[in-house]
Order: C-alpha cells, then structure tokens, then sequence
C-alpha cells in the first residue's frame, strides 16, 4: 500500500478494476466509493440514515452467518460485526459519501458500506486502512452475497422503518380528529356539494368522517409494512443463489431477523424477489392514497376558516405566523398549506417510482436507487407533514358555533328536511323564493301556511336533520291516519 503526500494530506493508493486511485489516508471509504462519489454529483444530499443501519444489519447478519457455516474466519467475522455495531450505534455515517440518485442498481453504496466497514474493521484487528489482506471488502465484508440482493434488502428493511414512524404520527391524527369529532359534536352547520348548499350536518360528524378515512390510510399502512417483509437475501447476482453457501442461504435471513427483532422472511421464488419491485410501487401507493386523503381534509379546513369576515368562517385554525407582508392582521393557513404540498410531492414521487419499477429487464431492476430516494422522501415528509398538522393545526381548532348556525338557518338547503312533508313542487318553489329574495326558508313556509310552526321546529331539529330517516316522520304518519 503506497503512501503519497499532497497539499499537506496524507493519501494512500488504492487499485480496483479500473486502476489505481489515491484516497486520502485517514477516511474509511475506498476506491470504489471516491470513484462512485465523483461520478454521480446529482442531489448533493447524503444517504438516508436508515439505510446506512440497514446495510450494517445486513453486513453483520452475513458476517455471523458466514462464521456459523464456516466460511468467513471467526477473528474477521468479531471485527466485521465491530465495525457494524458502531455504525448501528451512529458512527462513521459520514463516509457513506455516495449520492442517493446513483447508476449501477446500487453497487457504489454497496460497495462503500463494504469499504467502510472494511477498513474499521482492519482497524480493530490492529492493521492500518486500506490494507485489504487483512479484511477484503469484496471477499470478507461482501462474502456471499451480491449487490442485487443486499441493495433491495436495505431498501425494504428501511421502508418498514420508516413506515412504522409514519404510522405512529397517523395514529396521532386518528385520536386528535376524533376527539375533535366529539368537541363538536352538538355543532349544527351546512354540508355542502359540489361547494353548493346540500343539507345540514354535525362539525362534529365531518370531523368523525376524517378520522374514519385516516384509520383506512393506517390500515393501508399495515399491508405496505407486510410486503417488505420478504426478502431476496441470499440470492446473490440474480437469485440463483450462485456464491452462497448452501447454509448461508437458509441461515442468513432467520439471523437478520433475530439481530433486528423485524419478523423478515425468505422469498418463496429468490430470482422474482430480484428481478421484480412491484412491492415498493405497492407501498408507494399507500402512501399516496394517505397524501391524498391529508390533502382533501386539508382543502376543507381552508375552506371551512375562510374568512374571518369573507368566507365560511365556521372554524378558526390556530394562528401561527404573520400571513402578510403588505396586508396587516392577515393570517394564513400554512399548517395546511404545507400538508398539501407534501401530499403534491409525494404524488410525483409515486410517478417516478411507478416507472422506474416497470423500467427493469430481465433479471434486474437497476433502478432502485431513484426508487429509494423518491420512497424514502415520501415516507419522511408525510409522518413530518402530518406531526405538524396534529401539533400545529388539529389540536387547535376550535369552532364559531354561532357563525355555523346562521349559514344553517339563511340557507337553502334545510328545504330538503321539509320536502317529505310538502312535497317536492311546493318545496321547490319556496327555495326558489328563497334564493330570489333571500328570505330565509323558514319564513317562507310559515307564511305560505305550508307547515305549523310547532311542526316546522319538530322537522328542522338539528339532531333530526344529521341523522338516517326521514325528519318529524311521526307528522307524516299522523297525517296518514
């Protein structure tokens, strides 16, 4: 191993397939990772720290695996499985230098956890970095096993994680629309259609009905943590299993089970678990469907604080920042603002993920890097966009009961309650009045003589108009009798 001095640093050479390239002496990463960190400049962000524990799980799985089967010398074994630990415990993250949008369907970040862990582990052995005759990235770090079935390993071990954070801030927003379901409950307001008056409804009931679609999106969120329990670990180049050891293969995915405590199971067919990852568009979309479910109930608390003055009126969101640079007092709905864009995002990343997963021939898919990044990205950013909507938003809504009443008694809609009980031609004709002379409708049928002013208070209960059923039907039947 061939010392150089420039600029003052110290470098070591190191030699791979394509030549020699110095690295500087005192960084863990190799070759192949500075080679991969110059050819792809594209986000300019750092890999997920997920994924960088995910590959350390995996490396040291393999590692004890190779030791119990006798292929991998149990001294390189402790130190690799060293090495890892301390990666899982935090350290020596920043030598992961790859780019998350890389070619090679994820060699270079293989590659340059092998490196890392490589090099630490030639450390704790007492030799220097880079002398690989000590511990080989390739044949010690690597040791039965391929970048083609390490890379989508990682990606679901970290999607699983991510989705249980995920998951944890939905289960928030479950429990804080509910409660608010229940605040509001005796709040009578205008259901509208189509951003028409429809028919009355509780606050409390739209607030339920946000609950009712979050559950849905959780238990999406349940069957997309299912489908990355099933790996292709062990399957190696392209799921023939060619370089493994025979019980390796059986070993290796029960023992990154018990070092992960996450209940992963083998593939039933290992060359469709590598060729194929219609699984991460599966979990793509769950997320998706929850980005739009947040991105409805966020239109609709906007339209619902609309105002003060001017719109609706019938909510006010919690007042977090100055909403104007020019237009004093003005105070916006940012909280979710911002949950809309997120949800915009994660929608063009399930695009991106959609065609990279169907981009694949043959017995590779090489594009699960830009399927991670855009993955990774969705997950984070909806479990952060929703622990803000609950902190900052939800839990701080209250409501302007009387402002809903009013909309209820000067609309139109509560005709409908009434329709039963005139029919539909005279009911029609006074929300035609209505909406002509904007008289309410109530003032109308009673000067119509359509209906008894006990018997119009009957029908247009609040309770009795939220409800199944027809409203004041015990008038109808008595008249029938």
């Amino acid at each position: 191993m061939e010392k150089l001095l420039k600029d003052g640093m110290e470098y070591r050479t190191e030699n791979d397939s394509i030549g020699k390239k110095r690295v500087p002496e005192d960084v863990y990463y190799g070759v192949q990772s500075l080679r991969a960190a110059e050819n792809f400049r594209i986000t300019g962000l750092s890999m997920h720290p997920e994924i960088i524990n995910s590959l350390a799980h995996i490396k040291k799985a393999a590692a004890i695996t190779n030791c119990e089967v006798g292929i991998l010398d149990k001294k390189i074994a402790d130190a690799i499985v060293k090495a890892c630990d301390e990666i899982l415990a935090g350290k020596l993250h920043e030598y992961f230098i790859v780019d998350p949008i890389q070619g090679g369907a994820g060699t270079s970040l293989n590659m340059n956890a092998n490196e890392v862990i490589a090099n630490r582990a030639i450390e704790i052995l007492g030799g220097k970095k880079g002398d690989y005759s000590i511990v080989n990235p390739n044949d010690h770090v690597n040791c039965g096993q391929s970048t083609n079935d390490v890379i989508p390993t990682a990606g679901k071990m970290t999607s699983w994680k991510l989705i249980e954070h995920a998951q944890k801030q939905l289960r928030r927003l479950y429990t804080a629309l509910c409660d608010k379901a229940q605040e509001f409950d005796h709040i009578i307001k205008m259901g509208r259609t189509q951003m028409q008056d429809a028919v009355p409804i509780r606050l409390g009931q739209e607030f339920k009905a946000y609950s009712v679609a979050i559950q849905r999106d959780i238990n999406r969120m349940d069957k997309a943590m299912d489908e990355m329990l099933t790996l292709n670990m062990g399957g190696t180049a392209i799921g023939t299993g060619l370089n493994a050891d025979e019980q390796y293969l059986r070993r290796i995915v029960p023992n990154l089970s018990q070092i992960t405590g996450i209940g992963f199971i083998q593939a039933y067919d290992l060359i469709d678990a590598t060729q194929n990852l219609d699984p991460f568009v599966a979990v793509s979309g769950a997320v998706k469907a929850c980005a739009v479910t947040l991105s409805k109930i966020s239109n609709d608390l906007r339209l619902m604080s609309s105002g003060p003055r001017a719109g609706f009126g019938e909510i006010n969101l919690p007042a977090k920042q100055n909403g104007s640079s020019i237009m004093p007092g003005k105070v916006n709905p940012v909280i979710p603002e911002v949950v809309n864009q997120v949800a915009f995002n994660i929608i063009g990343n399930d695009m991106t993920i959609t065609m990279a997963a169907e981009a694949g021939q043959l017995e590779l898919n090489a594009f699960e890097p830009i399927i991670f990044y855009c993955l990774f990205q969705s997950i984070d950013t909806l479990g952060y966009a929703v622990e803000t909507f609950v902190d900052n938003c939800i839990t701080g809504i209250t409501a302007n009961e009387d402002r809903c009443r009013e909309l209820v008694e000067n609309s139109v809609g509560t005709i409908t309650a009434i329709c039963p009980h005139v029919g539909y031609e005279k009911a029609a004709a006074v929300a035609k009045a209505a909406i002509k002379t904007g008289a309410p409708v109530r003032r109308l049928v009673l000067e119509e003589g359509l209906l008894g002013e006990e018997d119009l208070e009957k029908i247009l209960e609040p309770t009795n108009m939220t409800e199944p059923g027809i409203s004041g039907k015990d008038l109808i039947l008595k008249g029938n009798k």
